[in-house]
């Protein structure tokens, strides 16, 4: 395999579900960090050579660029248990990361990062504004999170994969947003069967 390197924010959600795929599929990386609080990847060079759209996570592979965290976990996983072969599974995998993306990510993971990150007072009045409407939204995804793993152990297939590394990226510290995962507790089991499970990284790690 071309050498791998992450360019990436580590405390975010989204380069930490690459570097989850990439200790279960066993594929080393290289780690390269950003500032997002100063604009390090703003600068003309970043835009130049590694994102034009100026975001993390971007993978490298060899030569080759490849933003967006579900491009690059898919790339990662391919291949492997991550992904499943069956085509209503696949299809329903991906329904997963949609979900993620569209439902989840938006609310869950941005009040995580005005209130972890950037803090109340340096909010924008319109950031401010939205903070009720951000949280219902954030509340809803866990509620369909929730009612889905009330009788099974994994998102799709009965078993891990990538649906399941993409919701647990930000799920698992909805706590720095204000989400209490008490109030869902078969989300709080879920992650907790995630994080027993054979390579297995921290966030933090």
């Amino acid at each position: 395999m071309e050498k791998l390197v992450l360019h990436e924010y580590a405390r975010s959600g989204n380069c930490y579900k690459i570097r989850l795929v990439a200790a279960h599929v066993g594929a080393p990386i290289e780690r390269r960090e950003y500032d997002i609080l100063t604009g390090e990847t703003r600068t003309p060079a970043f835009l130049a050579g590694i994102n034009a759209n100026g975001r993390i996570p971007v993978l490298q592979i060899g030569e080759r660029f490849l933003p967006e965290s579900a491009a690059a976990c898919v790339y990662l996983a391919y291949g492997s248990p991550l992904i499943p072969t069956d085509r209503f599974d696949h299809a329903d995998m991906l329904r997963w990361m949609a979900f993620e993306q569209y439902s989840h990510e938006p609310n869950v993971a941005t009040l995580r990062f005005w209130l972890a990150f950037v803090g109340v007072a340096r909010l924008t009045d319109a950031q401010r504004d939205q903070l009720p409407a951000r949280r219902a939204a954030g509340e809803a995804a866990l509620d369909v999170m929730e009612a889905h793993l009330r009788d099974r152990a994994f998102f799709v297939a009965d078993r891990f994969t990538l649906a399941d590394v993409a919701l647990y990226a930000y799920t698992h510290v909805a706590g720095d947003g204000g989400f209490d995962l008490a109030r869902w507790p078969a989300i709080e089991a879920w992650c907790a069967r995630v994080a027993a499970l054979p390579g297995h990284i921290p966030i933090d790690a």
